[in-house]
């Protein structure tokens, strides 16, 4: 798709037009689909992020294993009983939205893996809590999401976006840096800005293991999907601002790469290290796989 960020910026400055134009005309020039052909496939992925979202929100969605589930609904219910929470109203619905559709996924539901399976609740968490509280069409969001790719396939193709090759940086990290060029455009930021929250996001969490407990998408994934949620809004915030980072954005992906190839592979969703290697961890692998559930357990409401 594009070499770099650099590379993105630089056409779309060049043309005066958002990222999200020549991401599209990039992707009509190599798929060969019409314009409008593309637009309908990402506008699609985009309803279907939704209905993840509302699924999780409307009733406590649990995992197969048993040892999740139901999170995102109790913050919901929290929030929607007059409940001032301290992140305030906009991060807290966002990573509700965030957790419930990790939820839905670990309980074997429909979700757009993006860029994968266990980030895949930053995405749809931050741009549709944004739509609601900014009043944006369901274009602008689309749009959004065509910016979104172009970041991830940068962040592919320089570094990783697989939990197995960069840890969990490479998988809520590139998810969260997505979602947050994604808001700084659907906010009125400019190309630039929105390269600059990718660099910020990234930087915020480069070094994230990819632990999870028995091998399974569920803990710490659900949680660190709202972890990622907040980031991405530190990153929006500071370039909207005009607060830029010192190390270019590009610098910023190589060095995930880097440190993600250098990293333990303990660390990188083999479950051998990390919280999957607690004594809670180890015991509730046990369970699971000798096929007993460990839903009410006394550790499982502090995973």
């Amino acid at each position: 798709m594009f070499e770099s960020l650099a590379e993105m910026v630089s056409l779309a400055e060049a043309a005066h037009r958002p990222l999200h134009e020549v991401v599209i005309a990039r992707e009509v020039a190599i798929s060969g689909r019409p314009r409008a052909e593309v637009w309908a496939t990402m506008a699609h992925r985009l309803e279907v992020m939704r209905r993840s979202t509302e699924e999780g929100l409307a009733r406590p969605v649990r995992s197969l294993s048993g040892m999740t589930g139901g999170d995102a609904y109790r913050l919901w219910q929290w929030l929607e009983t007059g409940h001032t929470p301290v992140t305030g109203p906009i991060l807290s619905r966002a990573i509700a939205r965030a957790m419930a559709v990790n939820e839905v996924n670990a309980g074997m539901g429909c979700i757009v893996a993006t860029p994968t399976a266990g980030s895949a609740g930053i995405l749809p968490g931050v741009l549709i809590t944004l739509q609601e509280a900014y009043d944006l069409s369901d274009e602008a969001l689309v749009n959004a999401l065509f910016t979104a790719s172009g970041v991830g396939a940068v962040i592919a193709r320089r570094a990783s976006i697989a939990g197995a090759a960069g840890g969990c940086q490479a998988e809520t990290g590139s998810a969260a840096a997505m979602a947050a060029a994604a808001g700084v455009e659907l906010l009125g930021g400019s190309p630039h800005q929105s390269a600059q929250a990718v660099a910020i996001t990234l930087k915020n969490m480069l070094g994230l293991v990819c632990d999870p407990v028995a091998g399974l998408v569920e803990v710490p994934c659900i949680k660190r999907n709202a972890a990622g949620a907040a980031q991405c809004f530190i990153a929006i915030d500071l370039a909207l601002a005009g607060v830029e980072s010192v190390i270019p954005p590009d610098e910023v992906i190589d060095a995930m790469g880097r440190i993600g190839r250098r990293m333990d592979p303990r660390f990188k969703e083999t479950a051998e290290g990390g919280l999957a290697a607690t004594p809670t961890g180890r015991r509730l692998t046990k369970m699971i796989w000798s096929g007993r559930n460990p839903t009410n357990t006394k550790t499982n409401n502090n995973q």
